[in-house]
């Protein structure tokens, strides 16, 4: 693999003392035949926060590609998540085992649930499951993906355990202010999925004007954006190309006007499903 670019990447501290580079590389909707390739490009480019899932396919995949990358398995964080049918304790422990046996690794940095499920499963009897992976020393950090604040509150109310993170659906056209600012408020750092809303907010007048201005593509100060709000947000690409190009946010700022005409372009609207009302086991 050639030398990634000498650029650090920002870190957010977490609520259990571990840190996690803000900027990571998405392998949602990446086929597994494409994904070790395209996870040896980001790790090429620079990237060494990685995020797949057990419903995605193609965590051997992830694996292989850090395997043979040449870095040291230290020198990557890894996130991966618990499927939806496997939110049973017994289920959620034996799923974790397949993860790590797929990416081949001792350990995993973050495992998340994936979505909280509330009309299938008892979400509250996974995140005990999920408390007694961390205590075996085998994933550092537990968080959860899609959880409203009902859900979390919840989790306050009847665990030990606060969640590190909370992966949400965030970009310009859904803000999910209030969310953020309940994560925020109980020490959950928010990540960020779907950043650019599939592509739909690349042409948006409003980011697409900023973008002439400072000399970037819209994606990259849209991914600009997310990042001096605090997310932690995680771009997706097989063209290597915009796998570079979305790596290059830390030559550049945004003005606090340019954050508000961004954050201006608010609808609530979803690229992805309710979490209050999704319920799919794949």
């Amino acid at each position: 693999m050639t030398d990634a670019p000498t650029l650090d990447v920002p870190t957010r501290s977490l609520n259990d003392g571990s840190v996690i580079p803000q900027l990571g590389f998405g392998t949602f909707q990446i086929a597994p035949e494409d994904t070790k390739a395209a996870t040896l490009a980001a790790l090429a480019a620079g990237y060494r926060h990685i995020d797949t899932a057990e419903m995605y396919g193609n965590e051997k995949e992830v694996g292989e590609a850090i395997a043979e990358s040449g870095l040291a398995r230290s020198d990557v964080y890894v996130t991966s998540k618990l499927n939806n049918g496997f939110h049973a304790r017994a289920d959620a422990l034996a799923a974790f085992d397949r993860t790590l046996d797929a990416l081949g690794f001792e350990y995993l940095d973050l495992f998340l649930i994936h979505w909280p499920m509330p009309a299938v499963g008892d979400y509250v009897e996974t995140w005990k499951a999920m408390e007694e992976m961390h205590r075996t020393g085998r994933v550092s950090t537990i968080g959860v993906s899609n959880f409203q604040q009902s859900h979390l509150q919840r989790l306050f109310d009847e665990t030990d355990t606060v969640p590190a993170v909370n992966q949400i659906e965030v970009h310009p056209y859904l803000t999910q202010d209030g969310l953020r600012a309940f994560n925020t408020d109980h020490g959950i750092a928010t990540e960020a999925w779907s950043p650019l809303a599939k592509g739909n907010v690349l042409s948006e007048p409003v980011i697409a004007a900023i973008a002439e201005r400072v000399g970037k593509s819209a994606a990259q100060v849209t991914l600009r954006w997310h990042i001096q709000r605090g997310d932690i947000v995680f771009p997706k690409s097989v063209t290597r190309s915009r796998v570079d190009e979305n790596f290059a946010l830390f030559d550049f700022e945004l003005t606090d006007a340019d954050l508000l005409a961004i954050a201006g372009l608010n609808r609530d609207e979803r690229t992805g499903p309710n979490p209050d009302e999704f319920n799919y086991i794949p």
